[in-house]
């Protein structure tokens, strides 16, 4: 792939980032609100919403679907009016999705309100097996007709859509999101097993609720949705974004910095606090309205760890890439087992580049029970440190793995020049601005 100038950032690194920064709504909840308020009658209401490329894509849909969005009274404020959907032109829906998977999730709703839906070929990162066909199944459990057309796919709903019993074979955030959306209008009850659960699950089902729906969530991941007749519009403020969070506090941690991420949340973050200071980092909560989390390197030599990534409440294979980054400074032998997506790793070969000591294993270097053991992924990394860094050319892979290599840049020393900076406006809004905010010495070309 071919990149522009403006694609490119030159980091000088060594410095340790200081200050503070700000992190908004969720990625990860966000654009499935948005979604969310297709199946309402009345206009909806988001709040905190953050200024990503995601937020654009979904933004662009519902308006070429006929939904009205304009800006709020306030800042990150985004108000969605569904009143006059209609069909959209195949080649528009293809246009406006690029690389994002969201797309599938306008199936339920436009099914409900239309009776039929186009998906184009979806994108996204490539990190891993991300397979559409937990979401076809459980449409079609629900009645939906699938076709595919070499366009895409085209669905149709020639009755009204049927509630069901689905049994997810993994916790799938997508398949979850898929029959939430859907089942809230299906005639009758759905019963959602093997469900994920991550909060930005459960901030979604405080929208639907919101909107009319009727939604328990039991233990062992059991998910019960009875359908209603109609959903009328939603007043929510998102959740902030822990993914995010997390990343400025490995910068942090990476780079020997101090930075306070505004808008963090104690509950959300739990696991990766406990990792986080098993490693040696340190971190302070501010419980106050405007609050956050404050995140350091208190100095002397980070410790080496075993680690597994999971679903939710385990650690989030999100967390993972930023956080390896900060592990090629730790003292001793470090593991990490990649649970969640078998390519998650492909981002330390530039990490070697600039001089890390990582080695990849397709054993499973861990207990958690895991699909990929036996199906020959590199999935397992071994890392030795501490070692210096230097920097190196970058290509940035994926949209984790691109901001872990610009906390890799900033922490190495001497220059990097980083490749595919575009695709890190996906989920991190402002990231440059914030950069700057916290000293980080870099230049466009």
């Amino acid at each position: 792939m071919t990149r522009t100038d403006a694609d490119v950032l030159i980091v000088h690194g060594g410095l340790p980032l200081q200050g503070e920064v700000r992190v908004r709504g969720a990625k990860n909840l966000v654009p499935k609100a948005m979604v969310a308020a297709l199946l309402g009658q009345e206009p909806s209401r988001i709040r905190n919403v953050p200024d990503i490329r995601d937020v654009a894509i979904v933004k662009g849909l519902l308006q070429l679907h006929g939904v009205a969005v304009q800006p709020g009274e306030e800042p990150g404020e985004l108000i969605l009016d569904p009143q006059n959907v209609e069909r959209a032109n195949v080649a528009d829906i293809d246009a406006h999705a690029g690389s994002s998977r969201i797309p599938i999730l306008f199936c339920g709703p436009l099914l409900h309100r239309l009776g039929h839906a186009f998906i184009p070929d979806l994108g996204g990162c490539r990190i891993g097996d991300r397979p559409i066909n937990f979401h076809l199944d459980a449409l079609r459990q629900f009645g939906a007709v699938v076709e595919k057309r070499p366009e895409g796919l085209y669905l149709e709903a020639p009755q009204r859509l049927r509630g069901t019993k689905i049994q997810l074979p993994y916790p799938s955030v997508g398949a979850t999101e898929q029959v939430l959306l859907t089942a809230v209008c299906a005639e009758g009850v759905t019963e959602l097993r093997n469900a994920a659960v991550e909060p930005e699950i459960i901030d979604l089902i405080c929208v639907l609720q919101k909107m009319g729906a009727i939604i328990s969530v039991h233990t062992d991941r059991v998910i019960r949705i009875t359908g209603v007749e109609r959903l009328g519009g939603y007043d929510h403020r998102a959740l902030p974004d822990r993914l995010e969070a997390a990343s400025w506090a490995c910068a942090a941690l990476a780079t020997s910095g101090d930075i306070y991420v505004r808008g963090a949340q104690q509950k959300d973050m739990m696991t990766f606090l406990n990792v986080y200071r098993t490693i040696g980092g340190a971190f302070q909560v501010d419980d106050s309205p405007e609050g956050g989390i404050r995140f350091w390197h208190p100095g002397g030599e980070l410790k080496s760890i075993a680690l597994e990534t999971d679903v939710h409440p385990g650690f989030q294979t999100d967390w993972q890439q930023p956080l390896v980054v900060a592990l090629t400074q730790a003292g001793g032998l470090s593991i990490v087992h990649e649970t969640v997506y078998e390519n998650r790793f492909g981002f330390t070969s530039a990490l070697r580049q600039m001089g890390a000591v990582i080695q990849l294993y397709r054993e499973c270097l861990g207990g958690t029970p895991c699909r990929f053991g036996q199906r020959n992924y590199l999935h397992s990394a071994a890392i030795y440190g501490p070692t210096k860094l230097q920097g190196a050319e970058l290509v940035i892979p994926d949209l984790r793995g691109g901001f872990s290599y610009l906390i890799a840049a900033l922490a190495a020393q001497g220059t990097s020049t980083v490749h595919g900076i575009d695709l890190i406006y996906r989920g991190y809004e402002n990231f440059l601005d914030k950069l700057k905010g916290l000293g980080a010495n870099f230049e466009l070309p």
